[in-house]
């Protein structure tokens, strides 16, 4: 269902660092989106001049003033400049207006605190792939947030991946697997590719190689709906090539390195809420 309206919220995006670009160009990539629509604060003078030139989107240096522009104000600056961040906004949450956190571990709780009783928020884990509009995001509305408004920025979200609304004691977890998950899957290509100049392959070939399989198989398991499990016994036949790299991978104990990795991030995100 595509819930955004033809009269789209204009954005303010409050931190101008890789996730609040990679949104910014997302945005834009999306086609609904052009500069005018988009206002962006950025405390260092160099990141705003980056921004402008790059992107052609107002860049300003007063997070109030962006805020003012915007109906539905993005917060992506680091978790412990985040009450900074909503003191400068809060008198700007005219009614009407959204704020969404992408500030891992900073709770619903600690954002309605410092910031207007009846201003809606909305916590988000989105990822890097933004940029590129294959997101997987997970959000967690605040009690207060209506129907409509949850809408409007599910409707938003959706034009930079795929969008899962969880309870906010999954946001966290969350984190783990969703907002450090890109990083674990590049080490991965890098790996496969390093394996492929290994064996004699050309580096430029071996990365085109490694990411597309890598991209196609992830684009299996989301169109069909199959279980990895099962996907990965369509391709391991009897005696043959594959079975031999899985249980080398089994044996390196690959999948259980993989949920460690996982599982740290996450408990590092509890960590992160500011005092």
């Amino acid at each position: 269902m595509n819930y955004l309206n033809k009269s789209k919220p204009k954005l303010a995006i409050v931190g101008a660092g890789k996730m609040g670009e990679a949104m910014i160009s997302g945005f834009l990539k999306s086609g609904e989106y052009g500069p005018p629509d988009i206002q962006v604060f950025e405390i260092l003078e160099s990141r705003r001049k980056y921004i402008n030139q790059t992107y052609n989107v107002k860049c300003v240096d007063d997070a109030k003033e962006a805020a003012f522009f915007a109906d539905l104000t993005i917060i992506a600056v680091k978790p412990r400049h985040m009450k900074k961040a909503l003191e400068q906004i809060a008198p700007a949450m005219k009614p009407g207006k959204i704020v969404v956190s992408i500030a891992a571990g900073v709770t619903l709780e600690f954002l309605r605190k410092h910031l207007p009783k009846d201003a809606p928020v909305i916590r988000v884990m989105p990822n890097i792939t933004c940029q590129v509009r294959e997101a997987m995001i997970a959000i967690c509305p605040s009690v207060n947030t209506k129907k409509k408004e949850l809408e409007t920025v599910i409707g938003t979200l959706s034009l930079l991946g795929h969008v899962i609304t969880l309870d906010e004691k999954y946001l966290n977890l969350a984190t783990g697997l969703v907002g450090s998950g890109p990083a674990y899957i590049y080490l991965i290509i890098e790996s496969l590719a390093d394996a492929g100049v290994r064996l004699g392959l050309p580096k430029d070939v071996s990365i085109i190689l490694a990411a597309q399989t890598t991209l196609g198989a992830a684009k299996m398991v989301v169109e069909t709906g199959e279980h990895p499990a099962k996907l990965k016994d369509m391709v391991t036949t009897p005696a043959g090539t594959t079975v031999e790299g899985l249980l080398a991978l089994e044996e390196g104990k690959l999948r259980a390195v993989i949920i460690a990795a996982v599982t740290k991030a996450a408990e590092r995100a509890k960590q992160l809420e500011p005092a």
